[in-house]
């Protein structure tokens, strides 16, 4: 017998039902176990592949297998379909899964407040019904007049793990693109509450909430742009034009230490105004707020993750939460999967940040109820 089959022997006996304890007492029965995710607590989920609406028994099976019931992923173009969304809602079911948010895009002349915008805002809304229709619950959204992704490079971390730096001055007085233009503060504000006065009507009476992500990286100005969801103040006014729980955020407790924040701080802001539709769990460590950073692994920056997601229970939120942004490991560079970003890594460095984050929960609720 080799070990390793000695060690399965050993684990067999231990963790079959009733183990030694049944064999020693016939009467004992399991203890309650470890919390479990249920209607009343948050979520945790995994991004998942709708290539062309078809997902695969491979993509189920790979969330489904770390213990993640919940999925995300981004949606296809404006106006959506409600027979597409349901048959993809309804696949998704087959292995055990139910999608909580998808993201939508493609609507740049309201962004830049071009001629245009009507139509692009009665696509949106036709997508908002069908979402309602299909029982999708969020709809996340990005409002940036420009992405500073420019500034981001590579950083090694432990054992040679890739890590994802920030600096402000990369992307300093870099010029506006032709397809964007410069857009002041204002203008950016008045777009954008020209979109939500349109659409949150709609979607109050699609039962859908809209998440609008924070401007990552935070930086004040981006090729000539302001960027309405670069402060704390941003966020309080955005939820503020619209006095609705359809209009809310994506709280990223990442972004919120980038500036300075204290996340749990602005979770219990947010969250006890029920602004929170979506959440993305993340760790940083931080040189200069809104300007030097750099993205570590969610177990080793500055926010106490657990405290963040005592928070989150604490003030009842019950909607998803993507612990994205995963490491680069040795092991998916082996097998060249990485995404898009220096230091940036896939699925091996997802599993890592699921299991952190399903722990984190169920200490939050262990803790939260005694």
């Amino acid at each position: 017998m080799s070990r390793r089959q000695a060690l399965a022997s050993l684990a067999g006996a231990a963790l079959a039902p009733g183990g030694a304890e049944a064999a020693a007492d016939p009467n004992w029965k399991p203890g309650p176990g470890m919390p479990q995710e249920g209607p009343d607590t948050p979520k945790i989920c995994a991004p998942i592949s709708l290539r062309g609406g078809q997902v695969t028994d491979e993509a189920m099976r790979e969330v489904k297998q770390i213990g993640v019931n919940h999925v995300l992923s981004g949606g296809p173009r404006m106006p959506w379909d409600e027979q597409w969304l349901r048959t993809v809602m309804d696949r998704l079911k087959t292995g055990g899964l139910t999608l909580g948010n998808l993201m939508i895009g493609g609507f740049p002349n309201t962004l830049y407040g071009r001629p245009g915008r009507d139509e692009e805002i009665e696509k949106f809304k036709a997508s908002v019904r069908a979402a309602g229709k299909a029982g999708l619950p969020v709809v996340e959204y990005n409002f940036y007049a420009h992405r500073a992704i420019e500034g981001y490079y590579a950083v090694e971390g432990r054992g040679g793990a890739g890590l994802t730096g920030f600096d402000a001055d990369k992307v300093k007085g870099l010029p506006p693109l032709p397809q964007e233009g410069a857009h002041t503060l204002d203008e950016m504000w008045a777009n954008i509450s020209y979109f939500l006065k349109a659409v949150i009507p709609a979607c109050e009476a699609s039962n859908v909430r809209l998440a609008l992500h924070p401007n990552d990286p935070p930086v004040a100005i981006s090729r000539g742009s302001g960027q309405i969801m670069g402060t704390v103040e941003g966020w309080k006014h955005l939820i503020s034009i619209v006095d609705s729980p359809s209009n809310g955020i994506t709280f990223d407790c990442g972004v919120t230490r980038e500036m300075g924040h204290d996340p749990v701080e602005v979770c219990r802001y947010f969250g006890t105004r029920d602004r929170i539709n979506h959440v993305h769990f993340r760790n940083v460590r931080v040189k200069e707020p809104y300007n030097n950073y750099t993205e570590v692994f969610i177990d080793e920056g500055e926010n106490d993750m657990l405290a963040v997601m005592r928070e989150l229970v604490r003030v009842k939120y019950t909607h998803l939460i993507y612990p994205e942004h995963e490491r680069a490991l040795d092991y998916d560079r082996a097998v060249g999967i990485h995404n898009q970003y220096p230091g940036g890594g896939g699925y091996t460095g997802m599993v890592y940040d699921m299991a952190y984050a399903r722990a984190m929960l169920q200490a939050a609720l262990i803790l939260e109820r005694k």
